[in-house]
């Protein structure tokens, strides 16, 4: 047996044996090596029965004096009772529906338990331990694996016993100046130890030395990935992004004008631009991408602006066919709902070069659309595209500047880390004049107080956005649902005009709906989170979160985006019931700050990097060992050593590197010769 043989070649391993560790991913013994423990449970050092601790799990020693098995034979739920004892007290172990267990068991032997002990009438018990005669038992350090269906801990256990025999096989793919100059332990060590360590020094060094692997990697294909495609357009220092910024009738804030030198400079150099520009809610970025197009647009090239929705492309063109009239620039739009006609003529236009920015969903990486000279790409939202995606649309041109941009702010170091592959921008200013949206928190107790605030609101001629986690009620998920808010509302209000809104209905009645509700048709807006991405309508002075335990703080900051784009003072009302502490801390980070990257390390604090990493880039392979938020110093510092050894040897062909090479490819796949 190898360590790249299947799984198969294990003895015990059969075709369902094989499948249910396949849904784990594991198909061979070296998936089997690097399949890593959940946590670890020490059996080294018995507990005295007397110290054992209610809910504590615990490893004992006792000697068995006496078993008791139900003697109904027919009962549906009999009941063995094992009595042991050390020196220090007794304790009662228990099994139900085990009676075959009883043989197991012989008086006067010592054996070793394992469990969660719990208080009974105060006697100690434990129930369905894990157990074993003392003299066979291995009084270790035992590894707890995740599980599937049909693979028990004991089972896959017995498995990583005979894998970690062939651990002495793997190959070090990490360069040996890396290993020992970063006080790393072997791989090979690594592997042994990360299952069954000789002690705590032993498995921390291999959880270290794996961790360190996985941040080396990262990084490595991050930067493989940038370095490719250098060759890009060398647009000309003619200052025409300030020029376009002399035609807006309002000054840019500092952070807009920088960010804006910054990618002008990306766009003079030979070398292909690939940046991130991240800014808050209504930082202005629209503005920023404008100014970078007409660059483009001057120097004789065509722009295409992604949006990951037909309400996010139709608002830009609207806001960029307004800001170019009279400057000479030909906006056009292509989404999935364009007549064949107008398609037709659409895609004629554009690749005839008439259409200098084109503007529109996924309907733009099409493969019948043609750029004639594509210049600069810009997707919205870009956490909603992959890497694919994004490199798809580059694809239409010969190495166009590739600009991304995401109003949902992401703490900097998180940023290095998904988007490593970027140089990132920051618009960390508000434009002036932007009040504050006052938000307060609240239970469904205050219901009607809330109903007579949007009821004023109303009358007063502003507009109100109703949101909530569900379209429909469920009798799984204890929330409210918008199908239910807007029979409600329906009723409490007759002199109001509502809508409801979800994302079941198709785009054009979305679109419709939307645009009916910015012209003013409605009053009231009940919706799911289909509006998270949405367009502007000023006169919308407030946003009303159902069940707002159900959302995420990045989500819930961007649903209160959705107010404050007018004059008139706005306001955000959580209404919650949730009475967990990350709930009431959620709720508490909201009410105290507008400020979107203070709430997005709030929101790493509370809920760990899932937040973002749920939709993460395509082609970005999963760390199993890393905390982005216990280790982002280690991270910083691999990533340091990345660059070092990346500027010394930057396509990894020296024999020395080879290996971390085809470790990285293995990993990334084919999207590392994505260069976008």
């Amino acid at each position: 047996m190898m360590i790249d043989s299947s799984v198969t070649e294990i003895r015990g391993i059969g075709p369902k044996k094989a499948a249910a560790l396949e849904k784990l991913g594991i198909r061979t013994v070296g998936d089997l090596l690097r399949f890593q423990p959940r946590t670890y449970e020490d059996r080294r050092n018995p507990v005295p029965i007397s110290e054992l601790e209610p809910g504590m799990p615990a490893f004992v020693r006792g000697v068995v004096i006496s078993v008791v098995s139900d003697p109904r034979r027919y009962s549906r739920k009999r009941v063995l009772k094992v009595l042991a004892e050390d020196s220090s007290g007794r304790m009662e172990v228990v099994f139900f529906n085990a009676p075959f267990l009883a043989r197991d068991f012989v008086k006067g032997e010592e054996y070793c338990f394992y469990g969660r002990p719990s208080a009974n009438k105060g006697h100690i018990q434990m129930i369905h331990p894990e157990f074993s005669k003392a003299g066979g038992a291995r009084e270790e350090i035992v590894p707890v694996y995740p599980l599937t269906a049909g693979i028990t801990q004991y089972e896959l256990r017995r498995l990583e016993r005979e894998a970690a025999g062939l651990a002495a096989d793997a190959e070090d793919f990490m360069p040996q100046d890396i290993i020992s100059g970063n006080g790393l332990c072997s791989l090979q060590d690594a592997l042994k130890n990360i299952h069954f360590p000789a002690d705590m020094d032993a498995l921390n060094a291999a959880r270290y030395r794996l961790m360190y692997d996985e941040m080396f990697v990262l990084q490595t294909g991050l930067l493989m990935m940038r370095s490719g495609g250098e060759e890009g357009i060398e647009f000309a220092e003619d200052g025409t992004e300030k020029e376009y910024q002399s035609f807006l009738p309002y000054e840019l804030t500092g952070a807009q004008k920088r960010v804006i030198s910054e990618i002008a400079a990306d766009m003079e150099r030979p070398e292909r631009m690939n940046r991130l520009v991240q800014g808050d809610v209504g930082s202005g970025k629209t503005a920023v991408a404008e100014a970078v197009l007409y660059k483009a647009v001057r120097n004789g090239f065509q722009g295409a602006f992604m949006a990951p929705t037909e309400l996010l492309a139709r608002q830009h063109f609207h806001t960029l066919t307004e800001d170019f009239k009279g400057h000479g620039v030909n906006v056009g739009i292509l989404t999935g709902h364009l007549s064949a006609g107008e398609k037709q003529e659409t895609l004629k236009a554009l690749k005839a070069g008439e259409i200098d920015i084109m503007i529109g969903t996924h309907a733009l990486i099409q493969p019948d659309v043609e750029f004639r000279k594509l210049g600069l790409v810009i997707t919205d939202e870009q956490h909603r595209f992959g890497v694919d995606q994004r490199s798809r649309l580059g694809d239409k041109g010969r190495s166009p500047d590739v600009l991304v941009m995401t109003a949902t702010p992401i703490p900097r170091t998180l940023a290095v880390i998904m988007y490593g592959d970027l140089d990132v921008s920051v618009l960390d200013e508000l434009p002036p004049g932007r009040q504050k949206i006052l938000t307060k928190a609240v239970t469904d107790k205050s219901r009607d107080l809330v109903y007579n605030f949007v009821r004023g609101q109303a009358a007063g001629g502003r507009q109100i956005y109703v949101t909530a986690p569900l379209i429909e009620d469920s009798e799984e998920i204890d929330a409210r649902s918008a199908e239910s808010i807007f029979a409600e509302l329906s009723k409490k209000f007759p002199e109001c005009r509502i809508a409801l809104l979800h994302g079941q209905m198709s785009e054009q009645e979305k679109s419709s709906i939307m645009e009916d509700f910015s012209a003013g048709a409605y009053d009231i807006l009940v919706a799911t989170v289909v509006i998270e991405v949405g367009i502007d309508v000023p006169n919308a002075t407030v946003m009303v979160i159902e069940s707002a335990e159900r959302f995420g703080l990045a989500q819930l900051h961007q649903l209160r985006g959705r107010v404050g784009r007018g004059k008139e003072q706005s306001y955000c009302i959580l209404i919650t019931n949730g009475e967990g502490q990350v709930a009431k801390d959620r709720a508490r980070t909201m009410v105290e700050s507008s400020d979107g990257f203070y709430i997005a390390e709030k929101d790493l604090e509370l809920r760990g990097p899932g937040e973002f990493f749920g939709t993460r880039q395509h082609g970005i392979p999963d760390m199993q060992l890393t905390d982005m938020v216990k280790h982002m110093d280690i991270m910083e510092q691999v990533r340091g050593k990345a660059l070092e050894l990346f500027e010394d040897d930057p396509g990894l062909i020296r024999e020395k590197n080879k290996g971390l090479r085809n470790r990285v490819e293995a990993l990334f796949g084919e999207d590392i010769n994505i260069h976008i």
